[in-house]
């Protein structure tokens, strides 16, 4: 496989699930408003979709080609987690919570992976060529992550001190 096919498949499957991630950051934004893990996230579902539309301009700007099977997969794939999460409410509402920022949070650390290996693998050119184009540089994309990050530990901590501080 040529590096351009390799690249190609990576930013697939990372845009298959950067789509499972904005239907789970807006599921839980909504889940918190109006409650005190509303501050803590913040607007978590707009950014985990900004960084979507930047993926696709990254993709569009390389010449890579979207591929439908891997998107229909990623939707596959987040219905089935919803499912399973709904399922853990049975158990409790801050459980249910705490999974959930889990779950997300281990989306955002594949995105903070796409995009230091991005960083590191693209040549000068390459890093030129998004820069000409508005895409902010990968190293701030990383610490975008990193920040999201942040965000979503600090609701699934505070959930978790909820459920399990319980007797």
């Amino acid at each position: 496989m040529s590096a351009a096919e390799e690249l190609d498949v990576y930013l697939n499957d990372h845009l298959a699930g950067a789509h499972t991630g904005v239907e789970m950051a807006r599921t839980l934004q909504r889940e918190v408003a109006g409650e005190p893990d509303a501050e803590l996230l913040g607007p978590i579902g707009d950014d985990v979709a900004a960084d979507v539309e930047t993926l696709r301009h990254v993709m569009e700007r390389l010449g890579v080609r979207r591929n439908p099977v891997k998107q229909a997969a990623g939707w596959v794939a987040e219905k089935a987690h919803r499912i399973g999460v709904a399922a853990s409410r049975s158990h409790g509402p801050d459980l249910a919570r705490m999974l959930a920022a889990e779950s997300l949070a281990l989306g955002v650390e594949g995105k903070l992976a796409l995009w230091v290996a991005l960083s590191d693998a693209a040549s000068a050119a390459d890093r030129d060529r998004l820069a000409d184009t508005g895409v902010p540089d990968l190293a701030g994309l990383a610490d975008r992550a990193r920040d999201q990050r942040r965000r979503l530990e600090a609701v699934r901590l505070a959930a978790a001190r909820r459920a399990f501080a319980r007797t």
